[in-house]
């Protein structure tokens, strides 16, 4: 047995019980007290990476609060045309990367940085993607972005008000080249979709139907991720029609949506999703866009009044996210 793959399995199914019982306080997901030992958490590296600038980096990289940019998302972009090692020092560059780290989960981290690593190898790895700074680092209205493929990232602090992860983010993996097979071998994010599709196994025949459906949504930016405040109405199947167990098993896949993220990120997540209403969510799949008909379902949804994760598995992985409170 793989022990790397085990451990995986042992990590996404403690987060998916934790989060499927309600326990948002437990160890697993909540954050704990910086120590001596510990990294710094990335608002405090952020913080760092500010006062490190110099005013000619500062007018590439810096902007104001209100630019239209610091919200944006994609899922293959630079938010500012220079790219990390075009403007930034060694050392400088060397904080990036610890911002990022810190933003992911320490059981899942390696696997995200393979993601990363192997997307953006083409174009000269981590320092071929690109960062920005909104706001003032300190002030208690900042907001650090990076993008690159299968990126966009954020750290923000809890500056912008009621928004998990600081804004809507992005992550995918191209892993065997642009058109995948059916199983998605090496993917680092493909576990998601086995997992939501042992959900649409387990719901009956009427169920299977409401659930059911031709395509997703079309990918462009901001709007794949547009909030609709809407209960009814929305794609798929509403929780209210599930029963208990198969409600434990959706709660168990957004613990796998969240395993990647750090503790304090996710619980925050969470909050916001159980606030608005578990009842209000919908899940959908998309039988029209199924790589190899093999009946396992590569491209799914759960959305909400106040949450939407997009998982668009054909050709390979895209992943968006938006959830507030």
């Amino acid at each position: 047995m793989n022990t790397e793959s085990f451990s995986r399995r042992q990590f996404l199914q403690c987060s998916g019980q934790a989060l499927a019982s309600g326990l948002l306080a437990s160890p697993l997901l909540t954050a704990a007290p910086a120590s001596a030992t510990q990294a710094p958490r990335g608002e405090t590296l952020v913080q760092q990476l500010y006062g490190s600038l110099k005013e000619d980096q500062k007018k590439l990289l810096c902007f104001g609060w209100e630019d239209p940019r610091r919200l944006k998302v994609d899922n293959n972009w630079h938010i500012t045309p220079q790219k990390l090692r075009d403007v930034l020092s060694g050392d400088q560059q060397d904080l990036v990367r610890q911002i990022f780290d810190s933003l992911h989960s320490e059981a899942y981290k390696k696997e995200v940085w393979r993601q990363f690593d192997q997307d953006n190898k083409s174009d000269g790895g981590f320092a071929s993607s690109s960062m920005a700074l909104f706001g003032q680092p300190g002030s208690g209205q900042f907001e650090f972005v990076l993008t690159g493929r299968h990126c966009t990232r954020r750290c923000d602090g809890d500056s912008e008000a009621g928004t998990a992860f600081g804004g809507p983010i992005f992550y995918g993996h191209a892993a065997n080249g642009f058109y995948e097979k059916p199983d998605h071998a090496g993917n680092a994010y493909w576990f998601q979709a086995k997992r939501a599709n042992e959900v649409f196994q387990a719901l009956d025949g009427k169920q299977r139907q409401m659930a059911l459906l031709g395509e997703g949504r079309e990918e462009t930016g901001n709007k794949t991720v547009r909030l609709t405040g809407r209960t009814t109405g929305l794609d798929g199947i509403p929780m209210t029609e599930l029963s208990a167990d198969q409600q434990g098993l959706v709660r168990q896949v957004i613990g796998d949506l969240l395993a990647p993220f750090r503790p304090e990120d996710s619980q925050e997540a969470m909050k916001y999703i159980e606030a608005a209403g578990f009842d209000h969510l919908h899940m959908a799949f998309y039988k029209n866009q199924d790589v190899g008909n093999d009946g396992i379902w590569d491209v799914w949804q759960l959305e909400g009044p106040n949450m939407i994760w997009y998982f668009r598995g054909d050709p390979h992985v895209h992943c968006w996210a938006h959830i507030k409170s």
